[in-house]
């Protein structure tokens, strides 16, 4: 086979081998992204509304730089992650979603005791949130 012939052949071989999977969706609306920065606000808004409840500040920390991690590792840029970061129309969103689910299980403004009761069952259950909270 000619050098000509092979030189095609080469450059899709490579072409192939790189990651391609996460660039099919917008980083804001990958779902393990999401549901990462989900829990971060959820455990934000208890946190900041029950004095009861204070912050694992080092598993938020680690947990955002896992979610930057997981990014890069499916071939999303540093310009994605900062996109992102940058993006206050989807934090916006998110904070919307976030308050509205608080409000369902009775965490309203001013209403510290509801905050605290969703925190409580977060920390029990063990979800996502509530690894980011420690009780008092």
């Amino acid at each position: 086979m000619s050098l000509s012939k092979m030189l095609p052949l080469a450059m899709l071989a490579s072409v192939l081998s790189q990651p391609v999977f996460a660039q099919q969706v917008p980083l804001e609306k990958n779902q393990t992204v999401r549901d990462g920065f989900y829990a971060i606000g959820l455990a934000d808004e208890i946190r900041k509304n029950c004095p009861q409840i204070s912050p694992r500040l080092v598993r938020a920390y680690a947990m955002l730089k896992g979610l930057e991690k997981y990014a890069r590792d499916n071939g999303y840029t540093e310009a994605d992650v900062k996109a992102l970061e940058d993006n206050d129309a989807a934090k916006d969103a998110l904070r919307a979603e976030v308050r509205a689910e608080l409000a369902s299980r009775g965490a309203t403004a001013g209403n510290a005791s509801g905050y605290c009761k969703v925190g409580r069952e977060e920390i029990a259950r063990g979800t996502a949130a509530g690894r980011l909270l420690k009780g008092s």
